[in-house]
């Protein structure tokens, strides 16, 4: 559809002619899907309500009497079915509530495997803690499932990549427990170090030895942290105030980062050799799993007091048993262990050791927050929306600055496969001025969500598999960013080849405190109409009263007018339009017929 490039202009300011001189022509259209060579038939019935007026107006002015106007095509209001969201899990009751009543929740034990495989069957959601396990069996029970929402942060009991290959976003709630971890680990660090726990099982037992729980003090000693992440910076800012000495070892923070935090980064050696107190930190990866080991045990400081409320499996458990028995490691503070349940593990029975069972999150605080969190992200994936806190959502960090343009260019996406009316061998998507200043990736995945979702008709497309969608289909797909951008702030363009190698392109941009939606090109040719739910593009000859015809024949079919363009090109216009509502077909086809189009297309955004 690539047009020539003329200077815009804006609305036919000429009244329309009367009807009897409005000119009706019958030239071949190439695109259009009728046949003017012949009059179109029309529905002839003993009673037709809400028949367009324009439709008869035209058909008058072309000599044919015996015609019957177009009727507007209505639909009878029916109850939309809400999404239903499965809890297989106790949640923080606060959770219901951010749903809202738009979502039918129901509730399962997510122990008992069969009722639970029962329960997703019709589930768009499903929100867990640690207890359910997610994995294919539960995937294949349930076809409607869009999300899994793990009100927490740890995904043991999830398959992301058999979520993905299905289509399904995993969320977690990422922040919600920072702080409840971070007090833990402190409450954990002093008693180990005070041996609280002991002294309180003795003393239950009524015994009264105070000679035999001799601790250590916190101020002045070494503090070692073993991953500088949001929960280590949160332990590193509360144990300075305890007159600790800060080091950490984290290979993926800078020193100029950590020496704003007042903790000096070493390697591991010298965290083991340096440490009085060692608190871990790290996520469970293959890298990290058994990192501390006997071998490493081995080279602490005496007396080492070690603190594990991470995850389990980081630190070698019959290793730190025995380094514990010989008085390597003096106390330990756990809460996280290799296998859980952990009842009968073996370190439960040692005087020097403090535990607590998996109790990070478990705060009102946390569960609230959790709860919150993951509801929200449940009812953005619900809506189709991304989900900032997706872990198989590869799009990024994703700045303030540019999510505003996710929703945009999602539309751009659905509006250039409305135009082109087919699917790209190779999209560009190129985002221009302030957005190329971040890191604008997700914006190449909201560009396919939209292009296909009006192609691919036999899968859900979802942030979540958009990507492998188009590697299937073979679309190659570019992001391109220019600082430059002469006339607007933001740009996005869409760019797309088709097979028989015919280019269509949109760009947008957002305008205005409220960032509103604006298309400022198609095809290169500028424009300034509001991206609506609903457009309309014709090219038709550049000749009087045309725009009469156009709010004659949308105006008799109930079809209002939101905003309108015309463009002139080499004696013809392209006219882009805003509307409240879609265009039926046989109106649109009644528009190209009566304005002799050579190129038509309506298309809508929902």
């Amino acid at each position: 559809m690539s047009l020539p490039v003329d200077a815009p202009t804006s609305a036919d300011p000429l009244e329309p002619p009367p009807v009897e001189s409005l000119p009706v022509e019958t030239l071949p259209v190439e695109t259009l899907p009728v046949d003017p060579a012949r009059p179109v038939p029309r529905l002839r019935t003993a009673h037709q309500p809400g028949l367009s007026a324009a439709s008869a107006v035209l058909d008058a002015a072309a000599g044919r009497e015996d015609a019957q106007p177009y009727p507007v095509p209505t639909s009878p209001l029916r109850p939309v079915a809400r999404p239903v969201a499965v809890i297989a899990e106790a949640l923080h009751p606060v959770t219901d509530a951010e749903l809202g009543p738009g979502v039918d929740v129901r509730r399962v034990d997510g122990g008992d495997r069969a009722a639970l495989l029962a329960a997703v069957r019709d589930a768009q959601a499903l929100l867990v803690r640690s207890g359910t396990v997610v994995d294919e069996e539960l995937l294949a029970a349930a076809p409607r499932l869009k999300v899994v929402a793990r009100a927490g942060t740890g995904l043991r009991n999830v398959d992301v990549r058999a979520c993905t290959h299905a289509g399904v976003m995993v969320v977690t709630a990422p922040t919600a427990n920072l702080v409840s971890a971070a007090e833990l680990t402190v409450g954990l660090m002093i008693a180990a170090a005070r041996r609280v726990g002991a002294a309180h099982a003795s003393l239950r037992h009524g015994e009264w030895q105070r000679d035999r729980f001799v601790g250590t003090e916190l101020h002045g000693k070494t503090l070692g942290i073993l991953g500088l992440g949001r929960v280590g910076v949160l332990v590193a800012q509360r144990m300075a105030a305890f007159g600790m000495r800060l080091v950490a070892h984290d290979p993926f923070v800078q020193a100029g980062r950590a020496a704003q935090l007042g903790v000096q980064l070493v390697d591991l050696d010298t965290l083991l050799r340096e440490s009085d107190v060692l608190s871990v930190h790290l996520p469970r990866t293959t890298e990290t799993l058994g990192l501390l080991g006997r071998e490493q045990l081995a080279r602490v400081k005496p007396g080492l007091v070690l603190v594990n409320a991470a995850r389990g499996g980081i630190v070698d458990e019959c290793a730190l048993y025995d380094a514990l028995l010989e008085g390597r490691v003096g106390a330990a503070g756990i809460d996280t262990f290799a296998e859980e349940p952990a009842a009968g593990n073996a370190l439960l029975a040692l005087d020097n050791v403090v535990a607590t069972p998996h109790l990070g999150a478990s705060t009102e605080d946390a569960l609230e927050k959790a709860g919150r969190s993951v509801a929200r992200s449940v009812r953005q994936a619900l809506s189709g929306e991304l989900v900032p806190d997706a872990v198989n959502v590869h799009g990024g960090v994703i700045a303030e600055e540019v999510r505003p343009s996710i929703g945009l260019t999602e539309r751009l996406g659905r509006l250039f496969t409305g135009l082109s009316g087919g699917s790209a061998v190779s999209m560009d998507v190129e985002a221009r001025g302030e957005l190329a200043d971040h890191d604008v990736r997700v914006l190449e995945l909201a560009a396919l969500k939209g292009a296909l979702s009006g192609v691919v008709l036999d899968d859900s497309v979802s942030y979540v598999n958009v990507s492998l969608l188009a590697a299937e289909r073979g679309t190659a797909v570019r992001l391109i960013t220019d600082p430059e951008s002469p006339d607007h702030r933001t740009l996005v363009t869409v760019r797309g080849t088709l097979a028989d190698a015919h280019q269509v392109s949109v760009s947008g941009t957002l305008v205005g405190t409220g960032e509103r939606q604006r298309l400022v090109a198609v095809d290169g040719i500028d424009l300034d109409v509001e991206l609506a739910d609903h457009l309309a593009f014709l090219r038709h000859p550049d000749r009087p009263g045309t725009v009469g015809v156009l709010g004659q024949v949308l105006g008799a079919a109930g079809v209002n007018i939101a905003g309108m363009q015309v463009v002139r090109l080499d004696g013809e216009v392209l006219v882009a339009l805003a509307l409240d509502s879609a265009v039926p077909q046989p109106v649109l086809d009644t528009l190209g017929n009566a304005l002799s189009a050579s190129w038509a297309r309506t298309v809508s955004l929902v």
